[in-house]
């Protein structure tokens, strides 16, 4: 309860918002607020600049405060503010899958809208399920996540996958899930550009894992191209490739987490083209609306829809969905983000900016404690020895006071160090990223 002498708004009226992913004891105790946000800028209420190292949470792609996406979602608040998607429709919602879809490869062809990251890896995993149900082939209930994955925080996604703290904490979670081992080995991969030479072969895990469920059984793998919040773990080369023939070979579905790969991230709409793959399934979040309006969904191929398209015409195809699916914010917010990438060919100039990118980050090695460094797309992340008094020490102190003192925010897993800016930074302003990190992680070196 607030105090008759603490009036609401003032810095230290912050008991009441229990945030998420926070040590909120920590953080109330000495907080760091954000006030406003402008291109490649946030800024305190005291009027501080702070370069966001982050895109917001890997969201921000097209940087902060785009007059183009601000003034369409002004006015189509001014014209809808809200519709229903159950059994009505509202244009730009079209309009918005339609875009998405024709910048997916092959024929993943259909769009399912979600609100978020979270709800779309439950949305995929569902229609998964529910796709080999229509088919005829109802025993296929299993699902395969891989450690250290990160699927959101839906039942299902902490479910597949592989990130402990997400997952010790709710009990047993759902029935009939397994993981493919995670894709790093720092001593073969260490200090790569891209992606790792070493690894491919940690797909084939998924043959001992058929042999011990047996295919008949598996309805779908569900995979990041790079595990993002784990710390920036890039797929292996030729791993996802051979991920997909395993699916292929066992009749299983293959779904690509691409909440934070997809709209730039790595240099295309979607990993998938990256990689030249084709999964059954991708999700998207985060890059679509450039974090301005929560927006999440799932690309499907075409005959898993057509799947789905039998019976009376007035019957209910899939009993799912969610109050805020094609919400016409988002869909104004998406249709305008999406235009600002093409018109500023900002996924192109990611592919351009990578390899300025990762040498500037490999002249971090040998600064003190730093024991490796991931780089692909627009990504980094710095991995720093522990701090004998505990794990996870040494990266956070890193990021206070790199947020505090060099006015840089980035994100911490552990004791790694991660940093995925929007794509509009320039070459002198990763210059100045890196220097702000070489000084940051030099202040912890005790």
């Amino acid at each position: 309860m607030t105090s008759a002498t603490q009036p609401l708004g003032t810095p230290n009226n912050l008991e009441a918002f229990w945030m998420p992913f926070t040590a909120n004891r920590s953080f109330k105790q000495n907080p760091r607020m954000i006030a406003r946000a402008e291109g490649m800028f946030y800024y305190t209420p005291e009027g501080k600049p702070v370069m966001d190292g982050t895109a917001g949470l890997w969201c921000c792609n097209a940087g902060h405060a785009r007059k183009p996406i601000i003034q369409a979602i002004q006015a189509q608040a001014e014209e809808l503010d809200f519709a229903p998607s159950f059994q009505f429709g509202h244009p730009k919602v079209f309009a918005a899958a339609a875009r998405i879809a024709s910048l997916a490869p092959g024929d993943l062809d259909h769009v399912f809208f979600a609100g978020s990251g979270s709800e779309a890896a439950d949305t995929a995993l569902k229609i998964a399920l529910a796709y080999w149900n229509v088919t005829g082939k109802g025993s296929k209930t299993r699902l395969i996540g891989r450690e250290r994955g990160y699927h959101g925080v839906g039942f299902g996604g902490i479910s597949v996958g592989g990130m402990v703290n997400n997952r010790k904490f709710f009990g047993s979670l759902l029935a009939g899930t397994d993981h493919l081992p995670h894709t790093y080995d720092r001593e073969k991969q260490a200090f790569s550009k891209g992606e790792p030479d070493y690894g491919a072969h940690f797909a084939d895990d998924l043959d001992r894992i058929v042999a011990l469920h047996d295919g008949s059984t598996i309805a779908a793998v569900i995979v990041e191209p790079m595990a993002g919040s784990t710390g920036g773990l890039p797929a292996p080369k030729g791993y996802l490739k051979r991920l997909r023939e395993l699916c292929d070979k066992h009749g299983i579905l293959l779904i690509f987490d691409e909440v934070i790969t997809g709209f730039g991230r790595l240099g295309y709409a979607f990993a998938a083209e990256r990689y030249g793959v084709i999964p059954d399934m991708i999700t998207f979040a985060k890059g679509v609306t450039s974090g301005t309006v929560p927006m999440g969904g799932v690309i499907v191929r075409k005959h898993i829809y057509d799947a789905f398209m039998n019976g009376p015409d007035n019957a209910i195809e899939l009993f799912h969905g969610y109050t805020y699916s094609g919400h016409p914010l988002a869909a104004a917010a998406c249709l305008a983000t999406l235009d600002v990438y093409r018109e500023e060919g900002l996924f192109e100039r990611a592919r351009e900016m990578e390899p300025a990118w990762a040498d500037a980050l490999m002249t971090l090695k040998g600064e003190p404690n730093v024991v490796d460094i991931r780089q692909v797309g627009i990504v980094g992340a710095i991995d720093l020895a522990p701090r004998a008094d505990g794990v996870g020490k040494r990266a956070f102190e890193a990021m206070d006071r790199l947020f505090r003192e060099e006015g840089l925010m980035v994100r911490t897993a552990a004791d790694t160090i991660a940093f995925s800016p929007p794509l509009i930074i320039t070459e002198s302003q990763i210059g100045e990223l890196v220097d702000k990190l070489r000084r940051g992680i030099r202040a912890v070196a005790a």
